[in-house]
């Protein structure tokens, strides 16, 4: 797949700020929370990658254009065209899958869904558990499941980074633990970072006009605090011969 090299440190993976395994450890994976961070430019570039590298054969942003995350994730228009923009794509154009739609059909037995509003329909937390409870099951099409999305269609595309791990059933049919069957390329730390960058991406990608807006609300409210001072200042000074 392509490679989105952006800047050495912005990709470097960087361990999880916290342990999102909250007391309880695997067995409270529904406590699980992402923790992305949508202002941290250097997450959402790292994201970017991941999700070039990882999710676009198969998954399209149709409500974002290559342009627009050039832009907004400090990407020059060089770096997006080389490494973000598909061959016989425009920069302007959308992000869009080359998956034929009847090719998803044969393979999966179902198109996979845009991602462009899946963290506004599921929340960021939602997209962080899918993400890290896949499990092996021989009797799966794929050979995965998924504690968030039992019976799901999607290959778990990030075993490779993870590992293939076994979940642990008591006999209720109740999860228990995970179990490492296959080592991944990255630590349990690492790949907690990379699924958050991940997720943050996605995040932005569900609404872009977020960063700008945050960082607007902020000079709005100074404003607001410096005219009430002013406005203060100025009823004293009419109000004092009244007294």
């Amino acid at each position: 797949m392509r490679k989105l090299m952006i800047v050495a440190a912005a990709l470097a993976l960087v361990p999880a700020a916290f342990a999102s395994e909250e007391g309880g450890g695997a067995a409270a994976w529904q406590t699980w929370h992402a923790g992305n961070q949508l202002g941290d430019r250097a997450s959402l570039q790292r994201g970017a990658r991941n999700f070039m590298n990882y999710c676009s054969g198969c998954h399209s942003l149709k409500y974002v254009r290559y342009q627009r995350i050039g832009v907004d994730l400090g990407i020059s228009d060089e770096l997006v065209k080389e490494h973000l923009v598909p061959p016989g794509a425009k920069i302007t154009d959308y992000v869009v899958t080359a998956m034929p739609p009847a090719d998803a059909n044969s393979w999966f037995g179902i198109v996979p869904p845009d991602l462009s509003l899946i963290t506004r329909s599921k929340g960021t937390d939602y997209v962080f558990r899918f993400l890290k409870t896949f499990y092996a099951d021989p009797a799966a099409a794929t050979g995965t499941n998924n504690l968030v999305l039992a019976g799901t269609a999607m290959p778990h595309v990030l075993s490779d980074l993870q590992g293939v791990q076994r979940a642990v059933f008591d006999e209720h049919g109740a999860f228990q633990s995970f179990e490492s069957a296959v080592p991944g390329h990255l630590s349990a730390a690492e790949y907690d970072a990379f699924v958050r960058d991940t997720v943050n991406f996605l995040d932005y990608a569900g609404e872009p006009s977020k960063l700008s807006r945050a960082t607007t609300g902020v000079w709005v409210v100074l404003f607001l605090l410096l005219f009430t001072a002013i406005a203060w200042l100025l009823k004293q000074e009419y109000w004092k011969d009244v007294r």
